[in-house]
């Protein structure tokens, strides 16, 4: 048993076969970002299939590909994988990609400067509203007029927002 990236070839997109209990869901939306990303810059990725053709890792790529009418796609092939094995994969591909998280800061840096430089940001997968919200908040300062307002204010009591219950903010 070699491992599988020692070797990419290039199969027949109809040789594929998805794996009927597949759990990760593909939507339209998601099929069309893959293919646009396809589009920009290649396949990347290859496809991980058995010996067979059925499909471990990469069937959102196999569905763009379809979209993007491509008759072959390059794979990788796990040879002599137990059927355990390819099944444990086919959800550890797509969980351990989730566990990741983001350096917020960084990833508002990155998507900033890629942005100035005229690069079409939806080809990232990220969503305006997403790049948006990683913007620092733009407060202005207060005046001397809206802090009297605030001293006017004398909120005796306060209610907890789990329970409900209301205290005396001034026994607090």
């Amino acid at each position: 048993m070699g491992n599988p990236a020692d070797k990419v070839e290039k199969w027949a997109i109809d040789k594929l076969i998805p794996y009927a209990r597949n759990a990760r869901t593909h939507s339209d939306e998601q099929i069309s970002q893959l293919a646009a990303s396809i589009k920009e810059w290649g396949w990347t990725t290859p496809v991980l299939v058995d010996e067979q053709g059925g499909i471990i890792a990469g069937h959102g790529r196999t569905l763009a590909a379809q979209r993007l009418q491509m008759t072959e796609v390059p794979v990788m092939v796990a040879k002599g994988w137990s059927e355990a094995k390819k099944r444990a994969y086919v959800l550890a591909d797509n969980k351990l990609a989730m566990n990741a998280g983001w350096d917020n800061e960084m990833l508002a840096l990155e998507l900033g400067e890629i942005g100035d430089l005229g690069f079409d940001l939806d080809l990232t997968g990220f969503k305006a509203e997403e790049i948006q919200a990683l913007q620092p908040p733009d407060f202005e300062p207060g005046t001397e007029e809206d802090q009297g307002k605030l001293d006017e204010l004398d909120p005796k009591w306060i209610a907890c927002p789990h329970c409900g219950k209301e205290f005396d903010a001034r026994q607090a």
